[in-house]
């Protein structure tokens, strides 16, 4: 008897291992998010910029579109924002953004040095709309499909590799099913 209990750290010891050792291969920008697959938060956010309108619920819905969470603070955001440059022109898709928990002087100059992609831009700085989109930060990427669905996540910038190899065949697959 005295033997098996030398044997529970070792059994605990093994089994906290493998349980880190799972989390490991998992990839951490792709977190869970209770919206997949379901109707985006009730939203209506002012307009970041005064020559375009804000974002609210209705805009997102009718059509693929992406909606992209940034900040001008948010160095990833910067490293993506050609993407969604290329985005906007090549694919003539419509691209959302949310300026999340920013100043608006300080995005709306972030955006005249780095061009402005965005269809609308929805202005978030209490992070009101942020909690019901379930944001962990900035960057963040949402997939909609036309009838306002939340299709995909993805947290931490897109790249070539990340557009390419999933974002642009999901969106083709949504066109394919509209």
């Amino acid at each position: 008897m005295t033997r098996a209990l030398f044997l529970i750290p070792l059994v605990l010891f093994i089994g906290l291992a493998a349980y880190l050792g799972f989390g490991l291969t998992r990839d951490a920008r792709i977190l869970p998010s209770t919206l997949i697959d379901k109707p985006v938060p009730r939203f209506d956010l002012p307009p970041l910029l005064t020559d375009i309108p804000g974002l609210s619920t209705a805009d997102v819905t009718g059509q693929i579109s992406l909606v992209n969470v940034f900040a001008s603070w948010c160095t990833p955001c910067r490293a993506e924002h050609p993407i969604w440059a290329k985005v906007a022109t090549e694919q003539k898709l419509p691209i959302y953004g949310i300026n999340w928990k920013d100043k608006r002087e300080q995005a709306t100059a972030w955006l005249k040095e780095l061009g402005n992609p965005y269809t609308r831009i929805g202005f978030d700085p209490d992070n009101k709309a942020g909690v019901e989109w379930g944001v962990y930060g900035a960057p963040e990427t949402y997939v909609i499909d036309r009838y306002g669905r939340v299709r995909f996540k993805y947290v931490g910038p897109i790249f070539e590799e990340t557009l390419n190899g999933t974002i642009l065949p999901l969106i083709r697959k949504l066109r394919e099913e509209s």
